[in-house]
């Protein structure tokens, strides 16, 4: 259950302000028709989540639970820092029109995905907690909290949001999920 929740929180934080983010508003703006577009999000996350959590779980068999230990830690301090650095949305991430208000969804938003943040964060997330199931659920959750809201409510939201200070949380998670896996709490609560 920690897996999932933690998973969840941090994506949920860490989307916020994202490129992805902005992407669902883009989307909403120009196709009007939420419901495809939320269904779009949900499956292009699934799959590219699904990857991320996979390699995740994969990396734990190469490496020894010390050398591990290190990565993470190390990787979970890296992300804090990555976290606290503005998106640029590129607007060809947008322009796949023809495919339909779902298919554009699908596709534009597992191409913005792939080596965001949030993907790099279930990589490591998943081999932290190697509970690859809650994890991407919960990453996948995370993403939906944040992109839907975007998706439905649009421009009413978008004003409203204070990104730099729930990047500053996300960043915040990131680091103490380093330092406390740098210090070996992992192994001491059985992941």
């Amino acid at each position: 259950m920690e897996a999932f929740l933690v998973s969840t929180g941090i994506v949920a934080l860490a989307e916020f302000g994202d490129k992805t983010q902005l992407l669902s508003f883009i989307l909403a703006a120009k196709f009007r028709k939420p419901w495809p577009i939320v269904l779009g999000i949900l499956v292009a996350t699934i799959f590219n989540h699904a990857f991320a959590g996979a390699i995740g779980a994969w990396v734990t068999s190469l490496m020894s639970p010390e050398t591990l230990r290190w990565v993470l830690g190390l990787s979970f301090l890296a992300m804090a820092a990555w976290i606290l650095v503005p998106d640029k949305f590129d607007e060809k991430d947008a322009k796949l029109a023809h495919m339909g208000v779902f298919g554009t969804t699908l596709v534009a938003f597992f191409l913005a995905e792939m080596g965001d943040k949030t993907q790099i964060a279930t990589v490591a997330l998943a081999a932290q907690y190697k509970a690859f199931v809650a994890v991407v659920a919960g990453t996948t959750l995370g993403m939906m909290i944040a992109n839907v809201p975007a998706v439905l409510l649009g421009d009413r939201i978008a004003h409203k949001l204070h990104v730099k200070l729930v990047h500053g949380i996300a960043a915040a998670i990131f680091a103490v999920l380093g330092i406390a896996t740098l210090l070996g709490a992992g192994e001491r609560l059985g992941f």
